[in-house]
């Protein structure tokens, strides 16, 4: 129905082949996308790169978000290889881990605004760099939680970073929408991902989830991916703004 041939598209966020980010690198690649795939540091990169260079692609480089000159030399890398930007995917979060076992009403305000400026303001920076060359307009995505609306058991502080997170979509995107910049975040299930290993009772959350969402299945790569390829694509230029579930209809159930 739609083909990424020729666009653009930076991934941030792959750490190993169980990493959303992949999911929709994969996707991107699949349907004709080049890609720019970053690692977060020198540990990182032997397990990043094999997968960057089995999806062809044509930058590699090294992103730690809280390093703003490290920011600044990858958008001007992709600036002088290509040019231009169509799609940004931004799946990066954390948060210390005595702050995310603990209760919200704990939280150390060294580890929330770390949590925040990881999670969140990130990807408001990234999207300030992506803006300019988004000359044909552009798709920025990233990645979000139910727990950001209800309270899910264990999940603790990085709730409200998540609401936080899908508020700033929403400015952007009214922000960025005249230049035809979408602006989404995408919602999946709980699935086994590095970053999900550090939620305690991780494996009787996504257990819950299987027995009460309407198709008794969890969410994959592959259905993040795709998600994420078509709202890359031009065909989903008008839907901006959004929270986009993916999570086989959980959210739905009482």
């Amino acid at each position: 129905m739609f083909s990424l041939s020729g666009q653009k598209a930076l991934v941030v966020g792959v750490a190993n082949e169980h990493s959303i980010a992949w999911g929709c690198a994969k996707a991107l690649r699949h349907q004709g996308a080049d890609l720019a795939i970053t690692y977060l540091n020198e540990k990182a990169e032997p397990h990043v790169r094999p997968l960057a260079e089995e999806l062809d692609a044509e930058i590699i480089a090294p992103l730690n978000v809280q390093d703003d000159t490290a920011m600044a030399d990858l958008f001007r890398q992709i600036s002088e290889k290509w040019g231009r930007l169509d799609t940004l995917i931004h799946a990066v979060a954390f948060c210390p881990a005595d702050d995310l076992h603990g209760r919200v009403v704990d939280c150390s305000r060294d580890g929330f605004g770390m949590a925040m400026d990881i999670s969140v303001h990130s990807f408001m920076r990234m999207v300030r760099h992506a803006e300019p060359l988004m000359v044909n307009g552009g798709s920025c995505q990233t990645l979000s939680y139910y727990g950001s609306a209800r309270v899910m058991e264990h999940y603790n502080v990085m709730g409200p970073v998540k609401a936080a997170l899908e508020a700033s979509v929403r400015y952007m995107a009214a922000e960025l929408g005249a230049k035809s910049i979408s602006v989404n975040a995408l919602s999946p299930g709980p699935m086994k991902t590095r970053a999900a290993s550090g939620i305690a009772e991780f494996d009787t959350m996504m257990n819950e989830v299987s027995a009460r969402a309407p198709t008794h299945q969890l969410s994959t790569l592959r259905d993040v991916g795709a998600y994420a390829a078509f709202l890359a694509s031009p065909s989903a230029r008008n839907v901006t703004g959004c929270v986009h579930m993916i999570d086989g209809g959980f959210h739905i159930m009482g």
